[in-house]
């Protein structure tokens, strides 16, 4: 998100300069046995004098007190068991996956259109499931997003509100309290207890600055405090008495007769009570005082000057006698007073037992704003967990598939192996009524329940998942068997599935995992041919050629996924072979990078953390001052090495860990390793480690821009700015604006903004940053000297990137030779330079361009120009079968907008209407307000039509 508009971070496939001569000294490279007793004996015996162990649980920790000898540091890891290929296994995907996607998304797209407004709500909901397993967050959190913004009852606005607050973690900053409003309306704690349908005025800014009885009707108007101040004027117009032990309360009887039908027919209808002045009311569970607050809301229609105690007697009055507007009035005042956790755990009893929904709907949110802690409380746990209090909560209107698939997701991430998600997610089974609610909830628990290595169980769930209609779930079902060791049956299964459906690479991947040698060898070859994105085969491939102890092509192996897919596992493959070759230098790097995508993770096994594998790989390589390691980020950062920039700045907060700006880049390195949730709680971490309020401010910006909400972010900024000028608040306002306002007016005023932020102190990596962000723009404006400077300027201050921009510019003062050389230039220099074969691309004769773009494919088949740019061509060669399928194999692994886009045009050049009208819906399913696409699908549809009726 916040990298560099056009300047895309360049990726390639690392290779390390291995000695073939070299020979390690450890003699148990056999990658054997996987267990840690034999390395802790090992240990023990062999590095008394300079490592001290300490246990944990499962794994033996390993800390260096002096610097350790590299072949005994070898052999010690070693011991741990290096990787077996029986010991790794494909991931199984827990969200939902149709086996066509494409027609999946265009189904969706026609029923949404076709949806009463009121139901648009949980056609976004269905969305959201379908966009959880993709990788790119922005398109979850959208629908997410859309699906509050329609909607129309309480409970659902609670229930979203608060999901949109978790997915920013605000729990995690410090000095925020969930019942903080942020101030927008579809977020806002008060707003989620209006109950009606307002999606125009959603995204506007909240009202909490007003009376809260504006919105809520909990306090009186003008003319009802008028009314209660003639009490004493009005005696004279009673008419009768209730009578309560010895206290009689003198009453209007036509005002009782109009809280509700049944005071009405008890004192006009043909009952005794009817005809006499004064009522025994002493039996109906009401005190004086409680009755003659009843007698004052009957003129009134206020609780304004009642204590709670009193309001309570009213709304169970209320109950007892049908009086709608009276208790509609006492469950908002209870609604008013919840505002933290105690005031939730107190309240929501009477909530439930009197049945007052908006009180209940008001604890609830407090619970859902302050997950996952909220569920550490026991009884909170056993509120949403247990069949009873599902049943309670669906008694007052607040149990749902909705509520039961948030607290799940946080239940998961939180604990994925825990009882608490098991339970949540049978509640939420238990509340599933439509298909694909049903395909979900089913296939998770199953999911679950293999990890829980609950294989009986597990095979149950996938089974009526499968049942339910998700046919994915074959390979949850083939898994669990082969658990229970029914190996070929897991075979035959899915062997099955490649028969009776579309090949995809999912399918060959599982297939492997219950066969051998060539077969096997076979199935990992297809499915990366399917889908190179797949990680398994590639370690598969990687630890097969350590066993072998062929450690270079092992690293050349998994640095093939490394250059386009960055994942801690991968990671800790790379770094456990760099170990056995006794290149401590690189395998430090990877740990650190690794540390930095999950900062829990357990190494070797799960035996040891990664923490201490650190200390101790430290010991081996030379030590840096904060300094050196600034001078070494400036390196790493110009070769366009990520992974290196991690890896250094993960150094430099160890030396540092309240450096707020340190956690800042982090941040920006993590986005541009599209590791989003990682990048979000370095994010929260800067925030939270401000030594300022206006810096404090500027993340804050950030994390609102990554979330959605642009124009929080720029209010951010500006609020920055006025309590002191600086680079970043000019920059995040600049890039904010860039972003969302293109027109020519508007890049002016960045202009502006990016020189001021150029005129404030920084380093000389965000300086080169700004400067090639101004380029962009001085491009867009056609100011193209000027972009010549910026980007000239840049690359004095070693931003490598700026190459790729300054290509741009040659290229459009048609210097096409010019052109080529910088992104030469670029490839030269880069580490990973996928985008600059790509880029290069357009820059050279057609042959060449070819082969850059074959390139790019081979170095990140994720990005989707060469699959355009070679399906066009095969198009203008009259391929079109050729030019479809090009973009069909893409879009198996990747169903990109423009990918989808392309394909319909295809299908409409050649007269396939149905073909070109699915793939629009399946497009505009992603984004339905993409101009090209809309334009497109209208003209498909009306030659559709044409020809039914010719």
């Amino acid at each position: 998100m916040r990298t560099l508009k056009m300047m895309e971070g360049c990726k390639e496939t690392q290779v390390y300069a291995i000695n073939p001569s070299g020979t390690t000294t450890t003699t148990n490279t056999g990658f054997g046995g996987g267990g840690g007793g034999g390395g802790e004996k090992f240990l023990e015996n062999l590095l008394s004098n300079s490592v001290r162990s300490r246990s944990n649980r499962n794994f033996q920790a390993i800390q260096s007190k002096d610097a350790v000898n590299s072949a005994v540091l070898a052999e010690a890891l070693a011991s741990y068991g290096l990787p077996k290929t029986d010991q790794i296994e494909p991931h199984i995907d827990f969200c939902l996956k149709p086996m066509n996607f494409v027609e999946t998304l265009a189904d969706v797209y026609c029923r949404m259109e076709g949806c009463a407004q009121f139901g648009k709500s949980k056609m976004f909901l269905e969305q959201c499931a379908l966009f959880r397993g993709l990788p790119d967050p922005k398109l979850f959190r959208k629908c997410l997003m859309s699906a509050r913004l329609h909607a129309v009852d309480v409970h659902t606005k609670v229930v979203l509100s608060a999901w949109l607050r978790f997915e920013r973690r605000e729990d995690e900053l410090i000095g925020v309290s969930a019942m903080d409003c942020c101030g927008r309306s579809m977020e806002c704690p008060g707003s989620a207890l209006v109950a009606r349908y307002n999606p125009e005025s959603a995204t506007d800014p909240c009202m909490c600055h007003r009376d809260r009885g504006e919105d809520t009707g909990i306090y009186m108007d003008e003319e009802c405090s008028t009314s209660s101040s003639r009490g004493g004027d009005e005696e004279e117009d009673f008419d009768m008495s209730f009578c309560i032990g010895d206290d009689e309360i003198r009453c209007r009887r036509f005002n009782i007769a109009s809280l509700s039908r049944p005071f009405e027919v008890m004192l006009y209808g043909s009952f005794m009570d009817s005809r006499r002045e004064k009522i025994n009311f002493s039996k109906n569970e009401i005190s004086a005082k409680g009755m003659k607050a009843a007698e004052m809301f009957s003129r009134t229609k206020s609780l304004v000057s009642f204590d709670p105690e009193i309001v309570l007697e009213l709304l169970s009055l209320a109950n007892k006698f049908c009086c709608d507007k009276m208790k509609s009035v006492c469950d908002a005042y209870f609604a008013s007073l919840v505002f933290d956790m105690d005031s939730a755990m107190l309240l929501l009893d009477y909530g439930l037992e009197e049945n007052a929904y908006l009180l209940v709907a008001a604890c609830l949110q407090v619970f859902l704003r302050e997950l996952p802690n909220s569920m550490h409380n026991p009884n909170v746990a056993r509120l949403f967990c247990s069949s009873e209090g599902k049943d309670r909560l669906a008694y007052v209107g607040h149990a749902s598939f909705l509520l039961y698939y948030f607290l799940s997701q946080a239940a998961m991430e939180d604990d994925l192996k825990s009882n608490t998600t098991v339970m949540l997610l049978e509640r939420m089974g238990e509340c599933a009524s439509e298909s694909w609610q049903k395909q979900l909830v089913f296939h998770q628990l199953g999911y679950v329940m293999l990890e829980r290595k609950e294989y009986k169980d597990a095979q149950k769930w996938f089974e009526a998942a499968l049942e339910a209609g998700h046919v994915y779930s074959l390979v949850g079902i083939a898994r669990s068997k082969y658990k229970r060791g029914h190996m070929y049956k897991a075979y035959k299964l899915m062997n099955s599935l490649i028969s009776d459906y579309t090949p995809s690479g999912w399918m060959y991947q599982e297939r492997s995992m219950y066969c051998q040698g060539k077969e096997k060898t076979m199935d990992l070859s297809t499915a990366t041919e399917l889908d190179p994105t797949l990680s398994y085969p590639y370690k598969y491939r990687a630890v097969s050629k350590a066993e072998e102890n062929r450690l270079g092509p092992a690293i050349s192996e998994i640095n093939k996924i490394l250059g386009f897919k960055i994942s801690p596992d991968c990671l800790e493959l790379r770094a456990w072979f760099l170990i056995a070759l006794e290149e401590y230098e690189g395998a430090l790097r990877d740990v650190r990078a690794l540390l930095t995508l999950d900062p829990r993770y357990m190494m070797f096994h799960g035996k040891l953390q990664g923490e201490h594998l650190v200390e101790l790989l430290s010991h081996n390589v030379q030590p840096c001052s904060q300094a050196d390691c600034w001078m070494q980020l400036y390196d790493q950062w110009s070769s366009v090495d990520d992974i290196g920039s991690l890896a250094v700045v993960h150094h430099m907060l160890a030396n540092d860990p309240g450096k707020s700006l340190l956690r800042f880049r982090q941040s920006l390195l993590l986005l541009r390793l599209n590791s989003h949730k990682a990048a979000m709680r370095s994010l929260r971490e800067a925030r939270n480690q401000a030594a300022s309020e206006h810096e404090r401010l500027v993340y804050e910006g950030w994390i609102l821009y990554d979330t959605g909400y642009c124009e929080e972010a720029i209010a951010k900024a500006e609020e920055s700015v006025s309590i002191q000028r600086s680079f970043e608040a000019f920059f995040l306002k600049a890039y904010v604006l860039s972003e969302t306002s293109p027109d020519s007016e508007s890049s002016l005023y960045v202009i502006q903004l990016l020189e001021e932020a150029l005129r404030c102190p920084s380093d000389g990596l965000r300086k080169g940053q700004a400067l090639s962000n101004l380029a962009s723009v001085y491009v867009d404006v056609d100011k193209l000297d000027n972009a010549i400077d910026c980007y000239t300027n840049a690359l004095n201050i070693k931003h490598t990137r700026a190459h790729q921009g300054l290509a741009r510019v040659y290229h459009l003062k048609d210097q096409r030779k010019l052109a080529y050389d910088e992104m030469t230039k670029l490839i030269e220099k880069a580490k990973y330079n996928a985008s600059a074969y790509e880029k290069r691309s357009e820059y050279c004769d057609r042959e060449m361009a070819k082969s850059d773009l074959s390139m790019a494919t081979k170095l990140d088949p994720l990005r989707t120009y060469p699959y355009r740019y070679k399906a066009a061509v095969l198009m203008d060669d009259h391929k079109e079968a050729e030019a479809i399928a090009e973009l069909t194999k893409a879009i198996s692994f990747k169903p990109d907008l423009q990918l989808l886009h392309l394909r319909a045009a295809f299908h409409d050049s050649m007269g396939d209407l149905t073909s070109a009208i699915r793939d629009c819906e399946a497009a505009l399913c992603l984004d339905s307000n993409h101009a090209d696409t809309l334009d497109l699908y209208q003209k498909v549809q009306q030659r559709a039509k044409e020809q039914l009726q010719t």
